[in-house]
């Protein structure tokens, strides 16, 4: 990886979590909390046995995270992991702090019990969805010729 190293965050980065994700929904123009929000959200979760949050860090600090939740699946002995959100701040991209993120990540979940790993994608962002494809995630099921969709309704 880029001169980064991975860890898990705690409680006492829901500041650091919540500017990051923050800036996520920035770049992308994203509607949500503020960094302020997103922080006293991420001090009660990051203290959760549900919740995993990895956080990439370089000489200067933290540069990406990946945040991912678990539950129960009655399809599987174990759980369900749900890769809610994945960034690396944009100057250093493709420099493998991504691919580190999403490995690290699907070893931590792994190690929790977890046996598959989901993630929502916009269908219009066409690089990111090539770059969970690489990794071996797919919108098709095994024996299926149809993608899957993810449907949402906020209440």
């Amino acid at each position: 990886m880029a001169n980064a190293v991975l860890r898990a965050a705690g409680p006492d980065d829901a500041d650091v979590v919540g500017r990051l994700l923050q800036d996520f929904n920035d770049e992308f123009d994203t509607s949500g909390p503020d960094a302020d929000t997103f922080a006293r959200r991420f001090s009660t979760l990051l203290d959760r046995p549900d919740v995993l949050v990895l956080l990439a860090e370089n000489s200067a600090g933290p540069v990406g995270f990946a945040y991912l939740t678990l539950r129960p699946t009655p399809y599987y002995d174990g759980l369900l992991a749900q890769l809610e959100e994945l960034y690396v701040q944009p100057d250093l991209r493709d420099q493998g702090i991504g691919t580190e993120l999403l490995l690290g990540s699907i070893d931590a979940v792994q190690q929790r019990g977890a046996c598959e790993v989901h993630i929502n994608v916009d269908e219009v962002d066409v690089d990111t969805r090539r770059f969970y494809e690489r990794h071996g995630f797919s919108t098709i099921q095994p024996g299926a010729d149809y993608r899957m969709l993810c449907y949402l309704r906020e209440l």
